[in-house]
């Protein structure tokens, strides 16, 4: 059994910063890949960014490209989502994903104006 807890979500003014934490326990991440989605009111559930096993390939939508950077950190079991010059159209509930079917709970950016 994985258990993955976001934290770090919060409010936000518009081209302003926050770092998105994804902990893990259960299993070492370092065996995984791992990924961020995000899910806005009345949308569907979207790829935000992906890093490899062992952190040499990292992968965004288009989107949040240039802005946010996935990293890892093996030792700590931690995932981070660094997200840049926020946007309004960043909200959503932000979910580390483990392929395989596992998620956390999801932690709240808002991005006001």
């Amino acid at each position: 059994q994985m258990r993955l807890v976001e934290s770090g979500g919060g409010l936000v003014l518009a081209g302003g910063s926050l770092r998105l934490s994804c902990a893990a326990s259960g299993r070492n991440l370092r065996n995984y890949a791992m990924g961020w989605f995000r899910q806005a009111p009345g949308k569907e559930r979207e790829f935000v960014a992906g890093i490899s096993v062992n952190g040499g390939n990292t992968d965004y939508a288009d989107s949040v490209k240039g802005r946010f950077t996935i990293s890892r950190d093996d030792a700590k079991n931690t995932v981070y989502l660094q997200m840049n010059s926020l946007k309004p159209d960043d909200t959503a509930v932000y979910y580390c994903h483990r392929p395989g079917g596992y998620w956390g709970q999801g932690t709240q950016v808002t991005v006001s104006s």
